[in-house]
């Protein structure tokens, strides 16, 4: 396993870097990619579902991205002690029918000593929205990392 930098324990500084390449990377829809950052045995809760290794984190997203369309993600950085991080995040997508959502969600994050992530539990509810309410579009610019996105 490749190791993912920044390393435990983390630092302020470490902790946002390390919130801002996972939202980077979720916001490529990329399975594959986005796998490379977790172990090769890492557990999560996903709402109410349990994944467990790289090759489920693949299938689980590839069929998350196959009906959550055009999805655009925020992270923030909640807390952080040694080798965990607390991260909210909002994102939004859109149905095969056209109705667009809002999710608001918190994860727990742990990490090996090499910075991959070998659990994540994430709590999620979802907001139907119109398309006039959007407000995330795309990858976040860098001018805006770290500037905290507000909850309505």
């Amino acid at each position: 396993m490749a190791p993912r930098p920044p390393f435990p324990p983390f630092d302020e500084d470490t902790a946002r870097t390390k919130v801002q390449a996972a939202e980077d990377a979720w916001n490529t829809r990329d399975p594959e990619k986005v796998s490379l950052a977790y172990t090769e045995d890492s557990v999560w809760r996903n709402r109410d579902r349990f994944v467990t290794g790289r090759a489920q984190i693949v299938e689980f997203l590839t069929r998350k991205w196959d009906r959550e369309l055009d999805y655009a993600l925020r992270k923030e950085l909640w807390g952080f002690r040694n080798n965990r991080i607390a991260v909210r995040f909002q994102y939004e997508c859109h149905d095969a029918d056209g109705q667009w959502y809002r999710s608001y969600g918190n994860e727990l994050w742990e990490f090996t000593p090499e910075g991959l992530m070998a659990r994540r539990e994430a709590s999620i509810n979802d907001l139907k929205i119109s398309e006039s309410e959007r407000r995330i579009f795309g990858k976040r610019p860098e001018e805006e990392y770290g500037v905290p996105f507000p909850i309505q």
